[in-house]
């Protein structure tokens, strides 16, 4: 992607509204449909000024999925290991803004215990002030990661060829940040 002319995040630390933002990701399952989950409990903070910094946190717990029996799976050392790696991580190690909003971050991703760096993509909005007259930005990203890499490589086969679960995992993020008080 080509950022020429960069816009920069207002300096101040800026922490995401929970009601106002969203981390989910999506799978291709039994090669016909899309799977779509996400999680309930997170933080993120994006500190703004001459160098951008994005950071994050998700409560693997918090997954949000309809199917308690599935969840229960995800949860378990097959997948998400989650007594042994109870949280998911991000840091940035770049975040480029365009002029026109397109955004590039770059950072270290930490799931089950692996760390591999990541590039999402996505758009970046900034509000002077909301109602309660507090700043705020939003922080639109998706990637898309290889979930082996993180050792999450469980799979079955199907009866009639095939897999089960895609191995390409979507990981979007929208986040509505609030600047904290100085």
């Amino acid at each position: 992607m080509s950022i020429q002319t960069k816009q920069k995040i207002p300096t101040g630390t800026y922490v995401a509204d929970p009601v106002h933002s969203s981390i989910g990701f999506a799978a291709i399952h039994n090669g016909v449909s899309t799977f779509r989950g996400g999680f309930r409990s997170y933080e993120a903070r994006l500190i703004g000024g001459e160098e951008p910094q994005l950071e994050g946190s998700v409560d693997v717990t918090s997954l949000d999925i309809p199917d308690e029996q599935l969840k229960g799976h995800l949860l378990s050392p097959e997948f998400f290991d989650v007594q042994r790696y109870p949280e998911i991580r991000f840091s940035s190690t770049e975040l480029e803004i365009g002029e026109d909003g397109v955004v590039r971050v770059r950072g270290e991703l930490e799931i089950g215990g692996q760390t591999h760096e990541v590039e999402a993509n996505g758009r970046f909005g900034q509000l002077g002030a909301d109602l309660a007259n507090s700043a705020r930005v939003g922080l639109s990203l998706e990637t898309t990661v290889d979930r082996r890499s993180f050792g999450l490589d469980w799979q079955a086969k199907l009866p009639s060829g095939g897999e089960v679960l895609g191995y390409e995992v979507t990981i979007s993020v929208e986040l509505e940040l609030v600047k904290e008080a100085e």
